[in-house]
């Protein structure tokens, strides 16, 4: 991928979406372009956030250790997305570790910058707070899947996500390993084999690295249905 398409990328990406061109381009510009290999570390729990991270290219997950030494996933991310902008404003130490899930390509905005933008033009403000606006509602959004919907509805949502036909069949791939989606999905991985296999009847087939949805709208009508209506299927 070449200079001009990631830049296209990062213009994209909720944070700098709603900003002027001549704004936008600027902060790119004082961007650090980053590649890091799969498994690689990009920052630390508890390190000072410093700089405003775009994903470019490839899979980014966050995640905490408990004091049991388990991991609890947080969020992944994907091309388009931003990350770390809330702690890198306020320079507070992250809450979160994050990690390349594949190889990644990565853009960061030293949060000085951004402040500094910020100063000498209080009208950028607003673009700032609709994407940390979007980030809430995401997270709030994520709450009241886990609270409302059974595991496999939360199974065929990811699915729909990945999609990128809106009726028909569609074949999409798998972006990384399983254990990692059920942990994004707040699922054991043997709730999530379960899940996989009730959605068969939803004509989906699961593969290693992909899975065939049969009927897109039909798949999406049995992720919006009342789940009051199925409470005895959850996980």
């Amino acid at each position: 991928m070449d200079r001009t398409e990631q830049k296209k990328i990062a213009r994209q990406s909720l944070l700098l979406a709603g900003l002027p061109d001549e704004t936008a381009e600027e902060l790119i510009s004082k961007g650090r372009w980053r590649h890091f290999a799969r498994g690689e570390t990009i920052f630390f729990q508890g390190e000072r956030a410093t700089a405003i991270h775009i994903v470019i290219d490839g899979w980014v997950k966050l995640f905490r250790i408990s004091p049991n030494g388990a991991e609890a996933i947080v969020n992944v991310f994907t091309r388009g997305s931003s990350f770390g902008e809330a702690m890198a404003f306020r320079k507070l130490p992250y809450p979160v570790s994050a990690e390349a899930v594949t190889e990644c390509e990565i853009l960061q905005i030293p949060s000085r910058e951004f402040v500094a933008m910020m100063e000498r033009r209080p009208e950028i403000c607003t673009s700032i707070l609709a994407a940390t606006f979007q980030h809430l509602h995401s997270l709030v959004s994520d709450v009241e899947h886990l609270k409302a919907q059974t595991g496999a509805q939360r199974v065929a949502e990811f699915l729909l996500d990945l999609a990128d036909c809106p009726s028909g069949s569609c074949k999409v791939n798998l972006p990384y390993d399983k254990v990692l989606i059920a942990g994004r999905l707040g699922m054991k991985p043997e709730s999530l084999s379960r899940a996989f296999s009730k959605l068969r009847k939803q004509g989906v087939k699961v593969g290693r690295h992909h899975a065939e949805i049969e009927d897109v709208e039909r798949l999406a009508a049995f992720a919006d249905r009342d789940t009051a209506s199925a409470w005895g299927s959850c996980e």
